[in-house]
């Protein structure tokens, strides 16, 4: 039996406002070359981020202390959060993102980091029943895959595959240390690293 087959799955206005906010983000970034599989590129400077989220804010009705903007120190990656209520459906919007995102962008590698198995298995089942939901929507599929460090061969295809690719951890997975496979210790919460 399918799995999606007994649920009727639809997109919500406000799940598509969501959704269509956090590509708005990143609005101006280039889409990469076909063979570009680098991962996700973002070369936008934070003074367009930070115009971008100013842009969704008004648009929202955010005010300006609510948005809480601060560009991040030196080096550092750029955090953006999204919160929503329990029960408004984040998962189905975080899936839907993955693919606004990578037809906007090109972007095909999203982790999505989860605080215990329980939860974790809960996501890998959601990835399994909207797979054909999605397929429909955006004619393709995620791959997505569960972490184990008992088989890092699912890190390879994550890493060069061009589709839109989901690696589903526990943050006690992310943050443990890992063995890459020539048998080095990998420094804690490196997930994909050279393994020469």
């Amino acid at each position: 039996m399918n799995p999606s087959a007994a649920f009727q799955l639809e997109s919500l206005s406000y799940q598509n406002d969501a959704v269509e906010s956090v590509v708005r983000v990143f609005e101006g970034s280039p889409k990469p070359a076909a063979a570009d599989l680098a991962g996700n590129r973002c070369p936008l400077t934070w003074a367009q981020i930070s115009a971008n989220l100013q842009a969704v804010a008004l648009r929202h009705r955010v005010s300006e202390d609510r948005l809480n903007l601060s560009a991040p120190a030196q080096g550092q990656p750029l955090d953006v959060c999204v919160e929503m209520e329990t029960g408004t459906g984040k998962t189905y919007c975080y899936i839907k993102t993955m693919f606004d995102l990578h037809e906007a962008y090109g972007w095909s590698k999203f982790i999505v980091v989860v605080p215990s198995i329980a939860i974790r298995e809960g996501v890998s089942k959601s990835f399994q029943i909207m797979a054909d939901h999605f397929l429909e929507t955006y004619k393709k599929k995620a791959r997505f895959f569960t972490y184990n460090s008992k088989q890092l061969h699912h890190l390879e295809s994550f890493s060069s595959d061009a589709g839109i690719n989901v690696m589903v951890i526990n943050v006690q997975a992310f943050n443990a240390t890992l063995t890459s496979w020539a048998g080095k210790a990998v420094p804690s919460g490196v997930v994909v690293g050279t393994t020469d």
